[in-house]
């Protein structure tokens, strides 16, 4: 009988190495009034997205969040997406 070649096993549980935040890279800032912009940080259905998604640390989260709402309140962004 021969044995194989034993595979290393890998964690599925470990954690990935996150991305860093689109601002605090680029020094950019954000306008309400860029939609192109400000649209990247929205899902599909016209939703804030979250963290996770946007890739954006917790500071840069928030002012996205505000730009977003600010969009929405003058007419450039949609509430609601059909």
């Amino acid at each position: 009988m021969t044995r194989e070649a034993r595979k290393p096993k890998t964690n599925p549980y470990k954690k990935r190495k996150r991305k860093p935040c689109v601002f605090c890279i680029d020094q950019k800032g954000l306008d309400y009034k860029d939609i192109g912009f400000v649209r990247r940080f929205m899902t599909d259905r016209g939703k804030i997205a979250p963290r996770r998604m946007s890739g954006c640390c917790a500071e840069h989260q928030r002012m996205v969040a505000i730009a977003i709402k600010r969009a929405r309140q003058i007419g450039l962004v949609p509430y609601v997406v059909d």
